[in-house]
């Protein structure tokens, strides 16, 4: 089978931070056999690769050489199957993951309310082990199907052998190992509603709606993220910037006596997840420009891409904003996206 590879492919419509880069070669993935036609070509198959979904947890700082660029485009949602707890929903690495929700929705297949307007490709959510509001992917995953290029086949792992973490997992720790091909959910029969997060409460409060249906949940998730977050369409952007860092009790009892308005969550085994937002805006970013790239006015853990700004120049701002939380606090921030 003969690779359709592209060459000096622009990559700026292929990143959400609408930074311009260049890739050299790019290989549309498809299906299994496009990544065993690629382990079948002895030169490309010792190429560097990087695996690019939907571009939204990406930070390219340079043009790229000497990568195979992997653009993954799988395409497909199929009902599996239910069990006699779960509606089961196989579904392609390529497709993109709001609609995914949005359409589940409505379908009559709801569980996933919480995780609306997350940029990004249906690919990608594992990798991050996406989550807001509540919930994270892990908690509606049951399995997925990747390429191992170590074995050089098709893979599937189960929940507990993608490992699962806060924004981590598997692939995050073996990065350019696995290339994601399709993701099967598990969305649990009957659904129930889940709450607790301080801004949904109050958002359907506002709205006079009691008892929400996945409906309700999935417009209230909308319209919060719509209001806190700047759409990638307008203003360059991937989301998240940082993780919010975790620390222990007796850390956050400490910057709680110096900074009594500190925003922080009690976790299991007595640590705490502080709001990096927060600690952004308290070191005085937010807002802040250099150059062409700056702080979010509305969501201090958001960089953005104020127009034409390159990779470097928010990369030289993400440092900033990290040497200044450190320095302030005494608390290291980590980024979210794969920087390049």
């Amino acid at each position: 089978m003969a690779l359709a590879l592209e060459h000096d492919v622009p990559l700026q419509p292929l990143n959400t931070f609408g930074v311009a880069a260049c890739a050299r070669a790019l290989l549309r993935v498809r299906s299994a056999h496009d990544l065993a036609a690629l382990a079948a070509d002895a030169a490309l198959a010792a190429r560097p690769r990087l695996v690019l979904g939907g571009g939204s947890n990406l930070l390219l700082t340079r043009d790229l050489d000497e990568m195979l660029v992997l653009r993954i485009e799988v395409p497909g949602v199929q009902e599996m199957a239910p069990s006699a707890t779960h509606w089961r929903i196989e579904v392609g690495a390529g497709e993109n993951w709001h609609a995914l929700v949005q359409q589940l929705v409505a379908r009559d297949r709801p569980g996933l309310e919480n995780l609306a307007l997350i940029p990004g490709s249906c690919g990608a959510a594992p990798v991050q082990n996406i989550g807001a509001y509540g919930l994270e992917l892990a908690e509606r995953f049951e399995s997925l199907r990747a390429w191992d290029f170590q074995r050089q086949a098709e893979v599937t792992l189960g929940l507990a052998e993608c490992h699962f973490g806060y924004r981590d997992s598997l692939f995050k720790h073996e990065p350019g190992r696995y290339a994601i091909l399709s993701m099967t959910l598990a969305l649990p029969r009957p659904w129930t509603p889940v709450m607790g997060y301080a801004d949904v409460e109050h958002e359907l409060r506002s709205r006079g709606v009691a008892r929400p249906t996945p409906r309700d949940l999935f417009d209230v998730v909308v319209a919060i993220r719509r209001r806190k977050l700047p759409d990638p369409a307008v203003i360059g952007n991937a989301g998240s910037f940082f993780k919010n860092p975790i620390v222990s009790r007796d850390k956050q009892a400490e910057l709680a006596r110096h900074f009594p308005s500190l925003v922080s969550y009690p976790l299991p085994g007595g640590r705490y997840k502080l709001a990096a937002g927060w600690l952004i805006e308290a070191a005085g970013l937010k807002g802040a420009t250099r150059g062409r790239a700056g702080v979010y006015e509305r969501q201090a853990l958001v960089l953005v891409n104020r127009g034409g700004a390159t990779g470097a120049e928010i990369l030289a701002l993400a440092r900033e904003v990290q040497a200044k939380v450190a320095e302030k606090f005494g608390v290291e921030l980590d980024p979210e996206p794969v920087i390049v």
